[in-house]
This record gives structure tokens, C-alpha cells and sequence, in this order.
């Protein structure tokens, strides 16, 4: 988790749906959900430049201080977008405790060239772009590096991944997070499903012989 948690001023709101959610974005605030174990929901509202800041340079855990000087210590659990899938529109928080143990994805950043890389006709082929990680709220990493010029072989599995202190992969450790692969075999596996497409001609060479036995009837 980051040094500073980012601190946000939340509002509660008594008006829900549709019409009041698109209101609240044109006014700058976004809207959403706090969750509290044995109790409903909470309608919420919170700026939504800083919360949007906060969320792009990667925090999970927020700081939430409302109008009548309650505070409360949240995670970020779901996002919603809108319909282009490019901007958040409603976002659902879940109180904890910082010495809670949660399971958060966290964003890989690689930096450095692997060495199977430095050959003529060979790409890097990313299957991981975030893995799924358990620690205590308190421990939650902003992102996790990876250095690549430290790779050996021409595969990176979360096995061999070195996380930050008091995190453990969710995954199962043979998982590949990236792997070298050449351009030819690259090609050779996208053009495999087009020689599915040869059946319709199988189809066909058996509509010809009924052709044939008809004539000889």
C-alpha cells in the first residue's frame, strides 16, 4: 500500500437511480456503495477527479471522511464502467481493518529485455497483465515490478515471480505470466483453427456421391 492513503470526502445520498447517478457525475461526484458486514448498504457520493487520481496511480485502499466527521477505512472492490468501457461510473467500497487479510489483483509492471528476447524473430507475449494477491490490507502493493532482464528461460510463471513482503499469489504457482515465443510459431497457432474450415468441402464431396447414385437409379 502507499505511504499515504488518499483521503476522500464522502457524502451520503438519499436519492438512488439513474437520472439523480447521471446528476451527481455532471456535478463532478460519483457515486457508490459502501458496504459494512451486517448492515445494508450505504448510498454514497465522492469527487470524482481525486477518486478517479487515486484509482489511476493505483490505490486500493481509501480513507473516507464524511460531513458530520465520521471516518472510515475502505477497499475498493468493484468497478463499473460505462457503455464504451472507457470511464468509471460507480464504484463499490467494503470497510476493513488494515490488519484484515483480503485477496486484491494487483497490476504487473515489467521493465528490462530477457535475454531469449535479444534474438531475430522472437516477441514477448504477455498472458498476465495482473495477478491476484492475499495480504493484509495494510501490505496491499500499488503494483508489482518485474524485472525481465533477470529472466533465464524463454517462460515466467507466477512461481518465480518475487513479491513484496507479506503478499502470496492466489494463483496456481505454474501459471505462465509471460512467456518468448517465436513469430513463426506464433503464426503457425492463429492459422490452426482456419483448418477446422476445411469440413464444409468433406460436405460437400458427400452431396456429389448421392448426385452419383441417383444417376444410377
Amino acid at each position: 500500500m502507499s505511504k499515504e492513503t488518499p483521503v476522500l470526502v464522502a457524502k451520503k445520498r438519499d436519492k438512488l437511480g439513474t437520472r439523480y447517478s447521471k446528476r451527481l457525475r455532471a456535478a463532478g461526484q460519483l457515486p457508490a456503495n459502501l458496504y459494512t458486514p451486517g448492515n445494508a448498504p450505504v448510498a454514497i457520493s465522492l469527487p470524482e477527479h481525486e477518486t478517479i487520481y487515486a484509482l489511476k496511480h493505483g490505490a486500493h485502499v481509501l480513507e473516507l471522511k464524511f460531513e458530520d466527521g465520521g471516518k472510515d477505512t475502505v477497499l475498493v472492490k468493484d468497478l463499473q464502467f460505462g457503455y464504451l468501457g472507457d470511464n468509471v461510473i460507480h464504484i463499490d467500497l467494503a470497510h476493513v481493518d488494515l490488519d484484515q487479510v483480503v485477496t486484491v489483483k494487483i497490476h504487473l509492471s515489467f521493465i528490462g529485455t530477457p535475454e531469449a528476447l535479444k534474438k531475430p524473430g522472437y516477441i514477448l507475449v504477455h498472458d498476465m497483465p495482473e495477478i491476484e494477491v492475499s495480504c493484509k490490507v495494510r501490505d496491499i502493493p500499488q503494483e508489482i515490478k518485474i524485472d525481465l532482464s533477470t529472466l533465464t528461460g524463454e517462460t515466467l510463471t507466477i512461481g518465480q515471480l518475487k513479491l513484496p513482503a507479506g503478499s502470496t499469489a492466489v494463483a496456481d504457482k505454474n501459471a505462465v505470466v509471460c512467456r518468448v515465443e517465436s513469430v513463426a510459431e506464433e503464426a503457425a497457432a492463429e492459422a490452426t483453427p482456419a483448418a477446422a474450415k476445411a469440413e464444409p468441402e468433406v460436405l460437400t464431396a458427400k452431396k456429389e456421391e448421392g448426385a452419383e447414385a441417383d444417376k444410377k437409379k
